[in-house]
This record gives C-alpha cells, structure tokens and sequence, in this order.
C-alpha cells in the first residue's frame, strides 16, 4: 500500500497533452518523500510516466488497475534534487504537436492542452473561417517578442504601460504555391512590422530591453536565419 497524500485524475490526457502540467500543480504542495496518486485512463502513460519520473528525480513507485482507470505512484524527490533535475529536464524539452486533417481545407491542431484550427496558407479574404499557417507563424513571431519583451521588464522592474506589435509578410511567388505558375518560390520573402512600447523607463533602457528580447527570442533568432526580418522598436510616450 502506497498511502497517497494527494490525488490527480488525469482522464484522457497524455504526457505530451497536459497531463504533466496537471502531476506538477498537484505535486508542488507535497514534501520530498510523500507520495502522489495519479489517474489515467491513457495508455501510453504507463510507458512515458516512469520515464519523466527519472528525469526530475521523483521515484516511481508502481501502478494497480482501478475503477475504469490505471492508478501510478510517484513519490516526491528533494525539492533540491527535483530542481536541479527540472532544468537538466527542461534544456531537452521538446514542442510537439498533433494535427489532424479537418473539414473542407482545415486542420486541426492539438498543441498540449490546446487545440485550434488552421486554414490554407494563401487566401487573401479579410474573413476567413480559420487563422492560416503563414499567420500563426506571424503570430508566434510577434507574441514572442511581446511577451518575451514584458517579461525582461518585470525581471527589471520596468513598468511597461502599453505594448503593441504589427507585422506582415509576403510570398516570393504565391503563385507557385497555387500551383499556378511553375517558376519561384513559396517561401517568405521577409517579415517587417513595429513593435511600439509605451513605458516611463528611459529610452537607453528601453532599447537594450529590446535588444535582449530580439537576441533571446527562440522564434526570431531561427526565422531570421532564412528570413529577412525587419522590425522597427519605436517609444510612444
């Protein structure tokens, strides 16, 4: 017998759609050597619990069948040990997505605990029935900056009032992805936009803020290896 201090229900979710995220909340308030019970009724979960288990230095204790679900135990590591093991852990992380084909020319995304629809990469209508490829990727870009940006500034202690971000891009050759010329290419040509700031900081501040979030974005610095990418950072006071 185990004597679990906590339990999760994790139901359908996976390691990779959630379900670690669900363990972590549920784990947190427990002390290194208690133990947690989680439920699940997905599979692979069995194969990928013990797996994460070693690698942020919990122990896995087993598994037993319950009612219509697998019950594990994991006990709770040294909260300095499970530290250190967290971003051993975290610098190998990897994203990972599911996409299924939707209805008409859609997809559907499963993204962790998230899912959304995407549309084709090329149509030019002001509404659409879903985002597209080309503007998620925009998207990515630009929420990337935006975040990244606030989240320097609260690292030093710089109060941001307003932040605003607009970015576009074209195709080399749209036409070649439609299929409706053979010569070009598809790719994106280059990305320019602003990103506009609002902040009672001074400007010599604001700018190396903004160059710290340009050098540490994972979305600017590998689009700007094949793109080119021109944002202007402007202060609006």
């Amino acid at each position: 017998m185990f004597n679990p201090k906590a339990v999760c229900d994790g139901g359908d979710l996976d390691c990779g759609s959630g379900l670690l995220l669900i363990i972590k909340k549920a784990m947190d308030p427990l002390s290194g050597g208690e133990v947690l019970e989680v439920r699940s009724r997905e599979r692979t979960v069995a194969d990928d619990l013990p797996a994460w288990c070693r690698m942020v230095n919990h122990e896995f204790l087993g598994s037993e069948p319950g009612d219509n679900t697998t019950r594990y135990f994991i006990r709770k590591g040294s909260e300095q040990e499970e530290l250190a093991a967290e971003l051993e852990a975290a610098k190998g992380y990897k994203w990972q997505v599911r996409v299924q084909g939707g209805e008409s020319l859609t997809a559907k995304v499963h993204s962790r605990n998230h899912t959304f629809v995407a549309g084709q990469p090329a149509d030019f209508s002001p509404k659409v029935d879903a985002p597209s490829a080309i503007d998620y990727l925009l998207g990515a870009l630009a929420s990337d900056l935006a975040v990244g940006f606030k989240a320097q500034a609260s690292r030093r202690n710089i109060e941001i009032d307003h932040l605003e971000v607009s970015i576009k891009a074209g195709l080399e050759n749209v036409l070649f992805h439609l299929e409706l010329e053979d010569e070009g290419s598809p790719r994106i040509k280059e990305i320019t936009g602003a990103f506009y700031v609002s902040s009672p900081a001074d400007e010599d501040r604001l700018g190396k803020l903004w160059a710290s979030t340009v050098e540490r974005s994972p979305i600017y610095q590998t689009l700007n290896q094949s793109i080119k990418i021109n944002i202007q950072f402007s202060i609006v006071y």
